[in-house]
């Protein structure tokens, strides 16, 4: 046996032709179990090319995809009161606010713009589940505030993109207190005859069902979004029975009355281009005509 050319050499080749090699190029499909190449999924908007599973998309992420060109501007939040209650858990309140924002990159849960979709001129907010649940806190309500503020003083619709686990444990009563503000947005852009479109994504739950997220003109839901006030195993536990096939399900409210639409998160900006200049007293999109939203992910 020659060890260098059988043994030393090979090593030796192995080690300078190491790559590093990215992480997350793969993620695996939570609803068929199939894994997916990281540019796959993003070029279908997270959504599962085997099986139509909608997976978590970040608002700046959906933002591109739906905006004429990948274009938006930020509309600025008044920042609330840190750390009202002087709140702490198993981590203090802003610990937790820290780390979240090291890990999702965005500065709170709720990220509002201005923009156009197919030239119609909208105002849009929308929830990060990623970022704490999405938790409705303090900051999500001036969102609100500010996203109906603007788009009565442009004279626009408001489309909300609704994602969160409820209330906010950190922010105590100031946090439902946010239930009655948002309505009161929501009320504002009534006065002014201006649609209010809401788009329920999984997970819509607790306080923020039982508010602004279900007071829309229009009412509609990506497949198989869970939108509840009380989860299923919570309501099992309550009355002591089993709940039917896909109870709180996106698909079963719209078969009870409690949404206008389902509609794959792939057709929604073609959707909203349609509702928003009809409820505007537009003229009908010419489709062949309009500019396309991003083709590439943005910038982190």
């Amino acid at each position: 046996m020659n060890w260098i050319s059988n043994y030393v050499r090979p090593r030796i080749n192995s080690i300078f032709s190491r790559r590093e090699t990215p992480e997350n190029l793969w993620s695996k499909c939570d609803g068929c179990g199939t894994m997916l190449f990281h540019r796959e999924i993003s070029d279908n908007l997270n959504v599962c090319t085997s099986c139509g599973h909608h997976m978590h998309i970040t608002p700046r992420d959906r933002f591109y995809a739906l905006f004429d060109g990948g274009v938006f501007n930020e509309i600025a939040v008044p920042e609330p009161i840190t750390d009202p209650l002087q709140f702490r858990d198993q981590k203090r309140y802003p610990d937790r606010m820290k780390a979240a924002q090291k890990s999702t990159g965005e500065k709170e849960s709720m990220l509002v713009a201005a923009g156009e979709i197919g030239r119609t001129p909208i105002i849009a907010a929308a929830q990060d589940f990623s970022f704490m649940g999405g938790s409705m806190g303090m900051y999500v309500g001036n969102a609100i505030i500010a996203a109906a503020e603007e788009a009565v003083k442009l004279g626009r619709p408001l489309v909300l993109f609704s994602a969160a686990g409820g209330a906010r444990m950190q922010e105590g009563i100031l946090s439902l207190m946010q239930m009655p503000r948002t309505t009161v947005a929501v009320q504002m852009l009534k006065e002014a005859g201006l649609p209010y479109i809401v788009v329920l994504t999984h997970p819509t739950t607790g306080g923020v069902t039982a508010s602004y997220a279900m007071l829309g003109d229009v009412q509609i839901a990506e497949p198989n979004a869970l939108i509840c006030f009380a989860g299923p195993r919570v309501i099992e536990q309550t009355i002591r029975e089993k709940l039917p096939e896909g109870f709180q399900r996106a698909e079963y409210l719209l078969e009870h009355g409690m949404l206008d639409r389902v509609t794959d998160r792939r057709e929604m900006r073609k959707e909203l281009i349609m509702l928003t200049r009809m409820l505007m007293q537009m003229p009908p999109p010419t489709w062949g005509d309009l500019p396309a939203p991003g083709n590439e992910t943005p910038a982190k």
